[in-house]
């Protein structure tokens, strides 16, 4: 096995050791990118002489004996729209094509801080906006499992970099699935930490109630090492929370015995490819066969979840986005008049792709006088009632089990022609971005040759408990 192909977590144990070094490990997966980029595309930029820098530093602080973090010397991969000093940050918009951030993100900051070198920006859906990753600047990112199909978004670049050995492990954002959809489409394993526990600082907004940073990796102990990096309060962010964080990695050993996990039966119904069911359901038994107990409830206001989330979403991206207007930054259209509106109306036009655009005027209408109580201010209120629903839920139980997706993944152009069905494949995710909670996939079979993903939902600020879940299917599911 190539050195590219190995866990984080296993490769942080050869670094310390001094069995490896990082320029090894480095060279590995810059070697992988050049025989995997030009069929995949999951790179916006590569970074490779910075990183061969931060590994020789990695390095240097391993020879000299220096306490490090396990996450010293591990190629990350970063999403392209967390903000990188002196590295272009597109958002894979044609808006912000040639702007370069002075200060990087608080989690990038974080990793940095920790010895992580970065091997570059990842691609994603523009602004964060779409679940297949087709929507981008430099065109679709193929998923790695099978170059016909989608791998997933808008985390899609992250994903595929992970799951090809492009990356060892990834940060990515997750506004309404974006990191637990694409890792189950690439088979590998993502969480999306509470709102609040990752700093939001230097991550270029589409959704703010909803939008959240977290990690793709191989594995969830990959995850929960990433995470001790990455979270944190941050008083610069006024939505980081002030809690204290645990090391996530103590509770990945303590096995599922005695748990109680609820399974809904709303997540169980017509509209769930059968494949999917039956593996989510075989990872549930071989949960159960190892001490887990297993008990259906109910959330009610489940099936209203994708039509509150598009409400709020778009509403929000068109607050957020109204920044970009050419004057300040990013992208201007060339105009011959030295009129505003028209310089505003082509920057915008030429300069946001048809999703985005989509969303925009979809925000814009929702927010318009006479329609926002009948939609926006609605949709908030079954915002509540969707929170609700897992609040009481979570006296039951210690955690929830439900698919990710309720497709498998589809191949490439198959939904850009119906946005509804391709807002559809968020239908189990968005839940939880709405309600802030924390939820990870892992990987739980194969149907037709492609990957299936479990999702599971924690209580919030409970990331030690489905990170424990999820380390323990893995164990078990060998």
């Amino acid at each position: 096995m190539e050195l590219c192909d190995k866990k984080a977590i296993e490769l942080a144990g050869l670094l310390k050791k001094k069995e490896i070094s990082s320029r090894e490990l480095t060279e590995s997966v810059l070697k992988r990118m050049d025989q995997k980029e030009p069929s995949i595309n999951a790179y916006i930029s590569k970074t490779k002489e910075i990183a061969l820098k931060q590994a020789d530093e990695a390095d240097r602080r391993i020879r000299a004996g220096e306490a490090v973090s396990p996450l010293n010397g591990i190629p990350v991969a970063v999403k392209d729209n967390l903000c990188t000093q002196g590295i272009k940050t597109t958002c894979a918009s044609r808006i912000l094509e040639n702007f370069i951030p002075t200060y990087n993100a608080t989690a990038v900051q974080k990793a940095i801080n920790d010895g992580a070198v970065i091997i570059g920006k990842t691609n994603l859906d523009e602004f964060g906006m779409g679940s297949s990753t087709e929507n981008s600047i430099i065109g679709p990112t193929h998923n790695p499992i099978n170059r016909d199909y989608v791998c997933g978004g808008s985390s899609g670049g992250s994903a595929a970099a992970v799951a090809s050995g492009e990356a060892i492990i990834a940060l990515g954002t997750d506004t309404g699935g974006s990191i637990r959809q694409p890792s189950a489409f690439c088979g590998i394993t993502g969480i999306k930490p509470t709102y609040g526990r990752v700093s939001r600082l230097g991550l270029i907004s589409y959704a703010s109630s909803l939008d959240q940073i977290g990690v793709l990796g191989k594995s969830a102990d990959d995850c929960a090492m990433m995470l001790n990096s990455i979270c944190g309060h941050d008083p610069r962010d006024t939505t980081s929370a002030n809690v204290a964080k645990p090391d996530f990695t103590s509770s990945l050993e303590k096995g599922v015995k005695g748990l109680r996990a609820g399974l809904p039966k709303e997540y169980f119904v017509e509209g769930l490819d059968k494949g999917i069911r039956d593996s989510v359901m075989n990872a549930v038994k071989l949960l159960e066969k190892d001490g887990m107990e297993i008990e259906e409830i109910s959330l009610p206001n489940a099936s209203s979840s994708i039509s509150s989330y598009y409400l709020i979403a778009t509403a929000e991206a068109s607050s957020n986005l109204a920044r970009y207007d050419g004057v300040k930054y990013g992208f201007r259209a060339d105009t011959e008049t030295d009129d505003a509106v028209m310089m505003y109306e082509k920057t915008r036009s030429r300069g946001f792709g048809s999703e985005v655009k989509r969303r925009i005027m979809l925000g814009t209408y929702v927010l318009s006088a006479g329609y926002y109580d009948a939609y926006y201010l609605k949709a908030q209120k079954v915002r509540n009632l969707i929170k609700s629903d897992f609040d009481r839920a979570f006296k039951k139980v210690d955690c929830i089990i439900t698919p990710t997706t309720p497709c498998l993944p589809f191949k490439i152009g198959e939904k850009m022609a119906d946005p509804l069905q391709m807002y559809l494949v968020d239908i189990y995710t968005v839940s939880l971005n709405l309600s802030g909670l924390p939820g990870m996939s892992v990987k739980c079979g194969t149907v037709d040759g492609l990957p299936a993903g479990m999702q599971i939902i924690g209580r919030p600020f409970d990331e030690e408990m489905i990170l424990r879940v999820a380390s323990g299917y893995e164990k078990i599911s060998v």
